[in-house]
Order: structure tokens, then C-alpha cells, then sequence
């Protein structure tokens, strides 16, 4: 299993580029292995890209931004996927906490 990430090593956009840091720092944070591949540097991951994301998570202008995610052929979202697993792992972590505190009474 692969995930890949794509992003825009040379984008202009502060917003973009924040974006990538957030999904690249969840990753390793959470010691998952995945794959950067540049859209901005190489043709064919910027066409893989967007023909691969689903036509109904594309923006109105028809051309997804970075950054994408992929497990292997499956795309799996934008930021906002990470963010959502990022909230709930932090969610899950704190009822384990809670939990654990009940038994030590």
C-alpha cells in the first residue's frame, strides 16, 4: 500500500502550500508511509492527478489543486480528509484517556 500525495513544489499560493505542509506533517507524524509526487515539476503526475480525482470532488472549474490524496489507484481526498482523521484520532486519544483515569478510581 502507496499512499501518494500529490502537491505543487512551486506554488505561488501560501494557502496551497500551507495545505501540503498540514497533509505532510499528519503523514509522518503518524509515521504513515506515503509518496510525494510533484504536479508542478512533472506533467504526467499533474495529468494522473486530475484525471484520477472523481468528477464530484472536482472544484467548479473542472481542475483539482494539490494537495491530493491516493491509496495506490483509490483517491482518498484533499486536506480535509486529513484534517477529519487527524480530529478523530485526537478524539479516539482522549476517550482512551478518559477511560483510563475511570479505572485507576
Amino acid at each position: 500500500m502507496v499512499i501518494k500525495v500529490f502537491v505543487a513544489t512551486s506554488s505561488g499560493s501560501i494557502a496551497i502550500r500551507k495545505k501540503q505542509q498540514e497533509v505532510v506533517g499528519f503523514l509522518e507524524a503518524n509515521k504513515i508511509d506515503f509518496k510525494e509526487l510533484d504536479i508542478a515539476g512533472d506533467e504526467d503526475n499533474r495529468k494522473w492527478m486530475r484525471e484520477n480525482v472523481p468528477g464530484e470532488k472536482k472544484p467548479q472549474n473542472g481542475i483539482p489543486l494539490p494537495p491530493q490524496i491516493f491509496n495506490e489507484e483509490q483517491y482518498c481526498g484533499t486536506e480535509e480528509a486529513a484534517e477529519e482523521a487527524a480530529e478523530g484520532e485526537a478524539e479516539e486519544e482522549e476517550a482512551e484517556e478518559e477511560a483510563g483515569q475511570g479505572e485507576d478510581s
